[in-house]
């Protein structure tokens, strides 16, 4: 059995994964799902949220479980477990990549954010030059297409402003640490967000040991849990 450590993306916060939990649970594997620095229920000042902050907290995490883990980030926590993948190879099993930024090193966020020209999230983020914020209209268009209306809500209402440091800052690997821990993909056709195509593209620049791909939106952890654990017990069976 597997222990999954599991990091929510820009704006989330652990909540996000309440439907995946319980099935990972049920086919034996401990699951932890943490909530970033600034963000869920995380009291962290924003001006205080940093990409290796971030990566320090999923390290924390990673060296208390008993066992080397298998991280999972979703969008953004792509850059989050990135950083923690230097800072702790030895204590991860496998990094899982849904939807989710997949960087090189030297590579801030942005970089290819820039490569999703005409997205709905990227063209209409409104940002104070510290945090970023998305209006309710946008998050359901861009994270929440094919989610059930009820459960769409309620994760708009849960959705915090994004720090926006983080976003601009390079990850710092190297070929002996980050990468040595095998690296898997799952990638979302229909996502509004992060389009499948850039997706693709950061799989062609940094190879993945396994690619599957789900044909929902940007959030499968609320549009179709089921499936979404079903490739998470893929890639540890």
């Amino acid at each position: 059995m597997s222990t999954f450590v599991l990091i929510h993306g820009a704006w989330h916060g652990k909540w996000c994964w309440q439907n995946v939990v319980p099935l990972l649970s049920a086919a034996g594997h401990k699951v932890v799902a943490i909530d970033l620095p600034g963000l869920g229920d995380d009291q962290t000042a924003i001006a205080d949220v940093t990409l290796s902050g971030y990566g320090k907290a999923v390290e924390q995490v990673v060296r208390a479980q008993s066992e080397p883990v298998v991280l999972v980030g979703h969008s953004m926590g792509g850059m989050a477990i990135t950083q923690a993948a230097e800072y702790a190879p030895e204590r991860i099993a496998a990094l899982v990549y849904l939807a989710a930024f997949l960087p090189a090193n030297g590579e801030p966020l942005v970089h290819w954010a820039r490569q999703c020209e005409g997205a709905e999230l990227v063209t209409q983020v409104a940002d104070d030059g510290l945090t970023a914020t998305v209006d309710p209209n946008v998050a359901l268009r861009a994270f929440y297409a094919d989610v059930a209306p009820e459960t769409a809500r309620d994760a708009i209402r849960r959705l915090r402003p994004q720090a926006l440091a983080p976003f601009a800052t390079p990850v710092e690997t190297t070929p002996e640490r980050f990468g040595a821990v095998p690296r898997h993909y799952i990638e979302c056709l229909r996502d509004r967000a992060l389009p499948v195509a850039v997706q693709r593209l950061m799989v062609a620049a940094q190879p993945c040991q396994s690619v599957q791909t789900l044909d929902t939106s940007h959030s499968p952890f609320l549009s179709a849990p089921e499936d979404l654990a079903r490739a998470l017990l893929n890639i540890v069976a």
